[in-house]
């Protein structure tokens, strides 16, 4: 195999990048519609647009386990009936 010149390396490389670009895009998209049809078993229309939206945000800007433990954390208070007042 005879040794590629400068341009002709540069020229590989570049085309390799685009390919793996074009890859890295491929697999963000389909990673993205497999968490999109999780929520289409999920009660999501009991919040708004907004609320929805902004929750996700924060979970990811966070991190997944950070934001698990943080919801655990409050997970009791919010199953408990609210308080009956005289």
């Amino acid at each position: 195999m005879p040794k590629l010149n400068d341009r002709d390396r540069l020229a590989d490389l570049e085309a390799r990048h685009t390919k793996i670009a074009q890859e890295i895009v491929e697999a963000r998209r389909a990673l993205r519609g497999k968490y999109a049809s999780i929520l289409s078993d999920m009660e999501v229309e009991k919040l708004t647009e907004k609320d929805f939206r902004a929750l996700v945000q924060h979970a990811i800007r966070v991190g997944g386990p950070a934001s698990i433990t943080a919801l655990k954390d409050i997970a009791p208070t919010a199953k408990s009936p609210p308080e009956k007042r005289p």
